[in-house]
């Protein structure tokens, strides 16, 4: 089935290493960006004396490759524990060559999914430099792998004039898209339905970057994570259900978006709802049609379109553990064959692994040849210009 098809991971993870951000930034600011220091007997990331978060494993495949439990593996493994190819560009270039991945776009973990953390400090040029030293970091990581490896850039959520800076900034440094938190709100900037935002899609659009809102990827969007599990639930029964939502989640940035209108202002713009799977989506958009019809009539009169044509024309989701019920074909037909990119999640807890293609062989046997290669690489090459 693989014989000369090119296969893209179109969503997997970094663990942090610790010295990510200290082992590049300047030595005026190497003690106020984003560190490890031991807080309460546990190690934390700490951004300007604010904590950040856990400096956890931020993954669930250990050094020996076997896969373990999440919530041993996430809330309770060092990060000495977790694959060394979760943190390092060649042992994961050595992952990919296993299991038969051509390129694979990056996202990141303990600094949050869209890089919202590094929002929660006061310092405008420290929160730049912050995502400055991340981008360049990754930009190295590109080039050194030969567009094997594609971390995405994060932006500077907090200021629309900074993203349009820095979108332009990371063009020249070779990105093939931007990762964006899905509530800049959260930050102190205006949501992305507000028009102000509106030079930003433009330099998306022109400079072919298309925007990545990765479930999680906002303050707003894992309060809600740590609200969905009621709390008699065990542990690994509440990383499960958190998980779920968090999917059906991203529902939430696609219709908001597509009612936005920014796809009328700006037809070019690519957008990618990432981690989310795709089996929500016919429902969502039959009832955004319906829901507008009946509550919105003139606004929906305003649109260029059916609020469901515009996911075809300009948004994407991805794939990866769908279809138990051999109902693959008439859920790519619904969405479109042209709309969906295939992911593994290396090294989380749902990730495809250790043979993240014969795991999803026999499911995308029941697809033509034709939507198989669209599926496993060929929408990924015409979006990120492999």
């Amino acid at each position: 089935m693989l014989k000369d098809m090119l296969v893209v991971d179109a969503d997997s993870h970094w663990a942090e290493p610790a010295n990510l951000f200290t082992s590049r930034a300047p030595a005026a600011y190497e003690s106020r960006v984003p560190r490890v220091e031991e807080v309460d007997g546990e190690q934390m990331w700490v951004f300007d004396g604010h904590i950040v978060g856990r400096y956890s494993a931020a993954g669930v495949i250990g050094r020996d490759g076997h896969k373990e439990e999440a919530d041993t593996a996430l809330n309770h493994w060092t990060h000495d524990m977790v694959h060394v190819g979760a943190w390092d560009p060649a042992v994961r270039l050595d992952v990919l060559d296993e299991c038969g991945i051509d390129a694979q776009i990056i996202f990141p973990s303990t600094i949050g999914l869209g890089g919202q953390d590094l929002g929660m400090v006061d310092d405008p040029a420290l929160r730049r430099l912050a995502v400055e030293i991340y981008n360049d970091g990754m930009a190295e990581i590109q080039a050194d792998s030969g567009d094997r490896l594609l971390p995405l850039p994060l932006m500077p959520a907090w200021s629309i004039e900074d993203c349009v800076r820095e979108a332009k900034r990371v063009a020249g440094l070779g990105a093939r898209g931007v990762n964006m938190t899905s509530d800049p709100q959260d930050l102190g900037a205006p949501d992305l339905a507000n028009r102000d935002w509106d030079p930003f899609w433009e330099v998306c659009a022109e400079l072919r970057l298309p925007v990545h809102f990765h479930i999680g990827a906002s303050v707003t969007g894992m309060t809600f994570y740590g609200k969905y599990p009621w709390d008699s639930h065990p542990m690994n029964t509440k990383l499960a259900i958190g998980g779920t939502l968090l999917f059906i989640g991203n529902a939430r940035v696609v219709t908001n978006v597509i009612l936005s209108g920014v796809f009328d202002r700006h037809p070019a713009l690519k957008m990618v709802s990432v981690e989310s799977g795709v089996g929500w989506i016919p429902f969502i958009l039959e009832t955004l049609d319906y829901e507008m019809a009946e509550n919105a009539p003139r606004e929906l009169a305003a649109m260029g379109k059916k609020p469901s044509e515009y996911f075809r024309s300009n948004l994407y989701a991805t794939f990866w553990f769908e279809n138990n019920r051999n109902k693959l074909p008439d859920l790519i037909e619904a969405v479109g064959e042209d709309n969906i990119l295939f992911e593994t999640d290396f090294p989380h807890p749902t990730c495809l692994y250790p043979d993240p293609l014969r795991s999803v062989e026999a499911k995308m046997e029941t697809l033509s040849p034709e939507a198989r290669r669209k599926i496993f690489g060929e929408n990924a090459r015409a979006l990120y210009r492999l």
